[in-house]
């Protein structure tokens, strides 16, 4: 989609939400974690949408697909750089590159219970993001990537508490 249609398509529903705000709230589609073997899962959601993860053979896994921590690195990375393209949009910058990398510091003893209080997710995120526009200031550049930082889903339900409950079925 063109930055033009993208502008288009984020205001109509900016408009939208702004006359109807109790819209703007929906339940996010569930993804389902099922157990191949081993430590390798069929991820399941919508629109028959399938990853597969799998953990390092130091582990106990075949390092067969992606882990679930690389694939929330992947999700932030998206994110992030959705929201930057979203953004320029917005501000009527055509976007020459965009590259986002995210990186992260784990104590891996922390998810193995061997912790002693180490928490088992990172312990650092980190975002580098490359972006480029011919014609356009670097500040403008980097007020849509500070604006992206700070709108981007992901990145938000990592950087503060987000409430989460549990609910065991023994089948």
């Amino acid at each position: 989609m063109k930055p033009e249609d993208i502008r288009r398509s984020v205001a109509a529903v900016i408009d939208h939400f702004r006359a109807h705000p109790h819209e703007a709230m929906s339940e996010d589609k569930p993804a389902r974690a099922l157990l191949e073997s081993g430590l390798r899962f069929r991820v399941e959601g919508p629109n028959s949408w399938v990853i597969t993860t799998d953990m390092t053979k130091a582990l106990g896994g075949d390092a067969s697909a992606p882990s679930p921590g690389w694939l929330r690195r992947a999700a932030q990375a998206a994110c992030e750089a959705t929201m930057v393209a979203i953004r320029a949009a917005q501000e009527g910058v055509q976007l020459d590159t965009l590259e986002v990398t995210i990186g992260s510091i784990s104590d891996d003893r922390g998810m193995l219970g061997d912790s002693g209080g180490i928490h088992p997710g990172p312990t650092e995120s980190r975002a580098h993001i490359k972006v480029s526009s011919k014609g356009t200031p670097e500040a403008k550049l980097r007020e849509i990537v500070e604006w992206a930082e700070q709108h981007s889903p992901v990145t938000d339900s990592l950087a503060r508490a987000v409430p989460h409950s549990l609910e065991i079925e023994i089948a």
